[in-house]
């Protein structure tokens, strides 16, 4: 089974098969991160888009790790300039790597880096595992009508924002969920700023009340196998 731990705001590592997949590593900063940027293992790491919330750490962790980043075109060349192993893609495409298959995935948002250089288009992932589990960590979106296609891909889990502001509100949120229908939701991008705080029991019973998702709430630094 994969395991999943949650590191706060919109940070996870995937742990498969001895793989150790990081996503969105934003922990300095983080007021919501209890984990140190040299305790994180990593052998690939997930970059969605530019912003310093969501690149957050990636050149630290992967100059002293070794991890490949993977990310659009335009934020791997920046990263390369910067000594880390990047994987360049584009949204639309996958590709096979030694732990499954990752395809990037299109979001609504922006996504300059954080010195102000341009960030290409911001993204989503969808990990299928060579394990047999199918995850989608959407980024920072609104909503958009295609997420049922993404759906129709048969999520174990899915990650969604639903601080509203930057992201999708809860009321978005819940329509997402709808359109994913994932086995497990996952709310992100919440409560790390006064901004985007939000009543997160509220919107669990909201969703497990109209659809069959079950809503997984972890404490930061909590893990569990999916």
């Amino acid at each position: 089974m994969a395991k999943l731990t949650y590191y706060g705001h919109a940070s996870f590592q995937v742990e498969t098969a001895g793989t150790h997949i990081l996503i969105d590593p934003f922990l300095t900063g983080n007021p919501a991160a209890k984990t140190s940027v040299d305790d994180v293992t990593a052998d690939y790491i997930l970059v969605t888009h530019g912003h310093s919330d969501h690149i957050g750490d990636t050149v630290a962790i992967a100059r002293r790790t070794g991890a490949v980043a993977v990310s659009n075109a335009e934020i791997a060349r920046w990263l390369s300039k910067q000594g880390v192993e990047t994987h360049a893609m584009h949204i639309g495409g996958g590709y096979p790597f030694p732990f499954g298959y990752v395809k990037l995935t299109q979001a609504l948002h922006g996504s300059s880096l954080p010195d102000g250089s341009y960030g290409g288009n911001p993204g989503g992932f969808l990990l299928k595992l060579d394990e047999g589990k199918t995850l989608y960590f959407a980024g920072d979106t609104g909503l958009f009508s295609d997420m049922r296609l993404i759906g129709d891909t048969g999520l174990d889990l899915a990650a969604v924002p639903i601080g509203d502001n930057f992201t999708m509100g809860p009321d978005d949120a819940l329509k997402a969920v709808e359109f994913l229908r994932p086995k497990i939701v996952f709310p992100m991008h919440y409560d790390t700023f006064a901004m985007i705080e939000q009543n997160v029991a509220a919107w669990k019973a909201r969703v497990e009340a109209v659809s069959d998702a079950e809503v997984m709430l972890l404490n930061v630094d909590g893990s569990v196998e999916i």
